[in-house]
């Protein structure tokens, strides 16, 4: 397994081994003892999947008071996937980082507690993964506008197919301090 952190401490891109003959592949998603050796300690409490057209865009999202961090990745398809820290407080706040996923590079990405993560899909559909560091909380979710200019995401769609809730979400500098997550080292 090779870990890559990316410009965001502790947001990391992970290849797990892939061992592959003639007859398909197996890897390892997931593996306790491999990622906790790999500085990603946190126990995860719930596995979702979900399905997506292209042009779907979902995002960008977090939990306020019960933060999830996100081991993601794709099965099938393609993705664009980002973070944004948005701890008050951090020395990398109102950054992003982002990666393409796919169910042809087997490549995961960790959130997280206290970012902000989104995804956008790029091929017909993607099936999409996720183990969560803590449950879903409805009343505790936020968002940031996933077209928020200071963010400069280049987000490779114009005009993404996004629900009713993302639509209406406010740039990232129009949130109270007081609804956004606190940093701590």
């Amino acid at each position: 397994m090779k870990v890559t952190q990316t410009a965001l401490p502790g947001v990391l891109v992970i290849e797990p081994a892939l061992f592959g003959d003639h007859r398909g592949f197996f890897q390892e998603t997931y593996s306790q003892q491999r990622y906790q050796d790999a500085g990603i300690a946190p126990v995860f409490v719930q596995d979702n999947h979900s399905r997506s057209s292209k042009g779907v865009l979902r995002g960008l999202h977090f939990q306020l008071n019960r933060p999830q961090g996100k081991l993601v990745r794709v099965v099938t398809g393609e993705v664009f996937d980002v973070a944004v820290d948005i701890r008050r407080g951090s020395p990398t706040f109102g950054q992003a980082a982002w990666v393409t996923l796919s169910g042809e590079n087997h490549l995961q990405f960790y959130v997280p507690p206290g970012f902000a993560h989104g995804f956008c899909v790029l091929s017909e559909v993607a099936d999409f993964e996720y183990k969560c560091t803590d449950y879903y909380y409805p009343e505790e979710e936020g968002g940031v506008i996933w077209s928020d200019p200071a963010l400069q995401i280049p987000w490779p769609l114009e005009e993404p197919k996004l629900a009713d809730k993302d639509r209406l979400y406010p740039c990232l500098s129009d949130i109270a301090a007081d609804q956004l997550p606190t940093y701590s080292q």
